[in-house]
């Protein structure tokens, strides 16, 4: 009976400890390949070498590097070189390998020819294009120079010029002539008129 009684009250007491020790382990974290060793179908080693450049979750990056380069070549490119610069090896020859594919004959080479192509293109557009607006600033400047010139008041003439210039214009010299004959022969019939006897 006792050891009936004791039984109940030791068994939850166990599980109890057993919960305890559950809780207080680390959670065990399962490590999943690296693209790289997923794709070659080996075991990934802890101090991988491609594991922090491929991870599992962009296989397509190490294919690439893969078709192009090998993945032996890859492992020595990245051993012989300091840590630091590692990722950017890496994503160089990620690049390096996706213009091969694309281009396999020039590949980088090709796509910076290109792009040097374009830029001399636009730059030679560029120069027209401020070639042309120079031109038109120049017509620009020009046909404001003649609005102005248009536009301004004449000086104003003095009466003697005025004068000279009514008599000197070819249809007011005839009136002008005309009238002068006028008034000499209309002096000399008074002074005629005078001398008469009376």
């Amino acid at each position: 009976m006792k050891s009936d009684t004791n039984s109940p009250t030791s068994s939850p007491t166990f599980s109890h400890s057993s919960n305890n020790n559950i809780a207080s382990s680390p959670p065990q974290v399962v490590m999943s390949p690296c693209a790289a060793c997923k794709i070659l179908r080996r075991r990934c080693a802890e101090k991988c070498v491609l594991a922090p450049y491929f991870p599992p979750t962009e296989p397509a990056k190490f294919t690439t590097a893969h078709r192009v380069f090998g993945a032996s070549n890859i492992i020595k490119f990245l051993q012989e070189l300091p840590e630091f610069q590692r990722a950017d090896a890496v994503a160089s020859m990620v690049y390096e390998a996706s213009a091969r594919i694309r281009d396999p004959v020039y590949g980088c080479a090709g796509a910076i020819c290109q792009l040097q192509k374009q830029v001399n293109e636009l730059q030679a557009q560029l120069a027209k294009a401020q070639a042309e607006v120079v031109d038109m600033q120049f017509q620009q400047a020009n046909l404001l120079a003649l609005i102005s010139m248009e536009m301004s008041p004449t000086p104003q003439e003095s009466p003697q010029q005025s004068v000279d210039n009514f008599i000197s214009s070819p249809s007011h010299s005839i009136d002008y002539q005309n009238s002068c004959n006028f008034f000499e022969e209309m002096a000399k019939a008074n002074l005629n008129s005078m001398w008469e006897p009376l």
